[in-house]
């Protein structure tokens, strides 16, 4: 066996589901797979970066079922939200019905690839998290490819965290991310101090896609065990560089310096594809001696359990946190 081969290898077996997680955890990890334990996801093959015309017709098909979905989870949505344009980009500002800090802002950067998760998806996001903070949020609806490929997201980001900044203080800011909005937050707040701007109070990372080179453990560890993710989503991270750099800080954050960062709270699963992705920035960012907190769930795919009761302990750790980060600036 060559030397870039070496590895340990795995006879063919079956991964049992826990039972040390709920039975609404158990459930949901049923209901995406077959019953000859093949996850219903990895049925989905991704088209090559250079087919545009594949990556438009699957974005409208995915955004139409992440929009269900969202709305599904959301359940009854109390805060209003309004649709602005900042230059190129599309924000939802949501604000909410009860305020709990009233100079509190939660920029919300939705997950999806850097490919899906737009529209109608991120409009009831940013009200979901308007009503769980109680502060007025902004759900940042950024362009994506293949129409938009890099730096438009991340520049789209930056509009908005400027639009914020004109309206609340620095230390008033939360921005939080899911998946590839993980990666945006991260980005958003390297960029940000490159360009000599003030850095948020705290960041919020769910299961962040912080490495778009794919260089962790857990890309091999969990492929297919993580029945949400079970592969690689290299084809989408190419059509999102547009031929630049995938190592660059700015599309895989986990590369940055982490210098000076505000606390940040991370999330992932035992059976989360991104798993490394967290553990990796944890550690980056506990040597670079920020405040930080690492919440891994026992079993957890990608993105959570939809509606489990994990889900409600991650959302309560959640909210605990950035409480915190506002308390220290009232």
């Amino acid at each position: 066996m060559e030397e870039n081969q070496a590895g340990v290898r795995i006879d063919h077996h079956m991964v049992p589901f826990p039972r040390s997680i709920s039975a609404e955890a158990q459930a949901a990890l049923r209901r995406l797979v077959r019953e000859d334990g093949v996850p219903l996801n990895s049925l989905h093959v991704m088209p090559p970066p250079d087919d545009h015309e594949a990556w438009l017709s699957m974005k409208a098909a995915v955004d139409l079922h992440y929009a269900t979905a969202v709305k599904e989870l959301a359940g009854s949505l109390r805060s209003s939200v309004e649709t602005i344009g900042l230059g190129d980009a599309t924000v939802h500002v949501a604000t909410p019905e009860a305020v709990t800090f009233a100079d509190g802002a939660y920029i919300d950067l939705h997950g999806g690839a850097l490919i899906f998760g737009g529209g109608e998806a991120c409009r009831a996001g940013a009200r979901m998290q308007a009503d769980q903070h109680g502060v007025v949020c902004y759900g940042v609806d950024y362009r994506t490819p293949p129409e938009h490929p890099y730096p438009a997201a991340l520049d789209d980001c930056m509009v908005t965290y400027r639009h914020v900044l004109d309206h609340h203080r620095p230390e008033d800011i939360v921005i939080g991310g899911r998946s590839a909005g993980g990666n945006l937050a991260v980005a958003a707040v390297l960029r940000a101090r490159d360009e000599g701007l003030p850095l948020p109070a705290a960041l919020v990372l769910l299961s962040p896609e912080v490495d778009l080179t794919e260089s962790g453990d857990s890309f091999n560890v969990n492929r297919t065990v993580d029945v949400v993710l079970p592969g690689s989503l290299m084809s989408s991270n190419l059509l999102y560089a547009g031929g630049a750099d995938l190592a660059h800080p700015y599309l895989s954050p986990l590369f940055g310096d982490f210098q000076g960062f505000p606390p940040t709270f991370i999330q992932s699963g035992t059976r989360d594809l991104f798993l490394s992705n967290a553990v990796r920035m944890h550690r980056l960012l506990r040597r670079a001696r920020v405040s930080t907190e690492l919440h891994i769930f026992e079993a957890m795919p990608h993105g959570g359990f939809m509606g489990a009761p994990e889900d409600k302990e991650l959302a309560e750790e959640v909210a605990r946190f950035v409480k915190e980060q506002w308390r220290r600036s009232a």
